[in-house]
């Protein structure tokens, strides 16, 4: 085994929990960090300005074209190519960040750059580039010279204008828009309760009695909007968060086993094995 995947939490030295970084600084001191898979507490908008870099996204590789954009939640594993060029800047930020009303809050939880059912938010900027690069400019002159109580707000009014200009920006693009429907409210409300419960809950009937709907219309509801099955969802959340946390240093497998609700370590890993063909431990050494 190569090495254990990180985890990092939002820098405690800063005044806000937002940062802008450059990527070719990034790249000069700390290459052999973030050219690995880790995980961070906050979430990335990542600009690659130039370069065509493939990076790795929960376990997914995604081909990154010069001039585009990419938005990634918080927890999520990611690691940046260790063998492309590319320049751009990175905006780091966190929900205590960002959160300062109700609106703030349900618009980054339900946002398609950060809640994309069916991808990966990847926007290409061009058409909008000097707009966002004016924006970036702003963020940037605001963050690095003014410490006062109007700093926060400000920052936070820049970087939602920032994310309504790329939003507007993926609607244009490759996005498959669903349309307001029964089905994608159950799909959504379900989500939510999954991301939830899923540790504790893993059987459909649990979700059909706290959402009040009889399982035969919830799993017509996620077929038709996601092309599965209750079941089959509960199934790829736990398998992610399980290689999410394999991936942590700190926790051995029978305390994955533990934190996933699972009663024995052995139940787990039949589990793991019985829907990715790897055991926990393959899967893991294939990884790093």
């Amino acid at each position: 085994m190569k090495a254990d995947i990180k985890q990092y939490p939002f820098k405690k030295s800063l005044t806000q929990e937002f940062e802008i970084v450059d990527l070719s600084e990034l790249r000069r001191t700390s290459g052999p960090i973030i050219s690995v898979p880790h995980r961070a507490e906050f979430y990335h908008i990542i600009w690659f300005q130039s370069g065509t870099p493939t990076h790795l996204v929960d376990f997914n590789p995604v081909a990154i074209k010069p001039d585009s954009i990419l938005f990634l939640n918080k927890n999520v594993v990611h690691c940046f190519d260790p063998d492309a060029s590319f320049s751009g800047k990175a905006i780091l930020f966190t929900d205590r960040f960002y959160y300062q009303s109700d609106a703030d809050f349900k618009y980054l939880r339900n946002s398609i750059l950060f809640n994309d059912l069916f991808s990966i938010s990847l926007v290409e900027a061009s058409g909008s580039t000097q707009l966002l690069a004016d924006l970036l400019t702003l963020l940037h002159i605001e963050y690095e010279t003014v410490r006062d109580s109007f700093q926060a707000p400000i920052l936070k009014n820049y970087l939602h204008n920032f994310l309504m200009l790329t939003e507007r920006q993926r609607r244009k693009q490759n996005f498959t828009e669903i349309k307001p429907s029964p089905d994608l409210d159950y799909v959504l409300l379900f989500r939510d309760l999954l991301d939830e419960q899923f540790r504790e809950q893993k059987q459909v009937g649990y979700y059909t009695r706290q959402l009040s709907v009889a399982e035969k219309r919830l799993n017509t509801a996620t077929k038709h909007v996601l092309g599965k099955t209750a079941k089959e969802l509960i199934n790829d959340r736990v398998l992610l968060e399980a290689k999410r946390l394999l991936v942590n240093s700190f926790m051995s497998i029978k305390e994955i086993a533990y934190e996933l609700g699972f009663d024995e370590p052995g139940n787990f890993i039949k589990y793991f094995r019985k829907y990715t063909s790897l055991t926990p431990t393959e899967f893991k050494e294939n990884v790093l």
